[in-house]
């Protein structure tokens, strides 16, 4: 069943959620056994829980691709603008170049300036990636959980009893 209020026509295709009726016309008090009416319960708090989880996938799914759409801009801008570092470092070239006596030189320098920065960006991510630690508590988690998975083997004992 869906309900029109419930209706999802946006662009993620999803289709109706389904829905309980909260009251029925052929439904009369003190007409139905326990057993029915346990039963209905149960098949409503069913339904009811995937109609929510159907709402929520369907929220999600529309925010994620949202999200992706985003990502792509981002994504295109940071290609942009790595490619126009390019020009940057020509320009910083040939403007050092002005001063410079010779225009080797000043491509010399910037050359060796990006090299200087491409060294130290290196060498401080190496230290943060030195400094990764094993997940020591999720470890030992699983690990309890493990020996506690595992069949115990009772003690040996003196499976003769004797009676009075």
């Amino acid at each position: 069943m869906s309900s029109p209020k419930h209706e999802r026509t946006g662009p993620d295709g999803v289709g109706a959620v389904p829905y309980l009726p909260l009251s029925s016309d052929s439904d009369v008090p003190g007409d139905q056994s326990l057993g029915r009416l346990v039963g209905d319960a149960t098949q409503h708090i069913s339904t009811l829980v995937r109609a929510e989880m159907e709402l929520a996938k369907s929220e999600l799914v529309g925010e994620v691709k949202k999200g992706l759409k985003g990502a792509v801009y981002f994504l295109i801008a940071l290609t942009v603008f790595l490619y126009s570092t390019f020009f940057l470092f020509f320009f910083a070239a040939e403007g050092l170049a002005q001063w410079l006596r010779y225009r080797w030189i000043a491509f010399g320098i910037v050359f060796f300036l990006m090299l200087l920065v491409a060294g130290a960006a290196g060498f401080l991510g190496y230290r943060k990636v030195k400094k990764f630690k094993a997940p020591e508590r999720t470890i030992a988690s699983v690990k309890e959980t493990a020996a506690a998975l595992k069949p115990q083997k009772a003690p040996d004992a003196d499976l003769t009893t004797t009676r009075d």
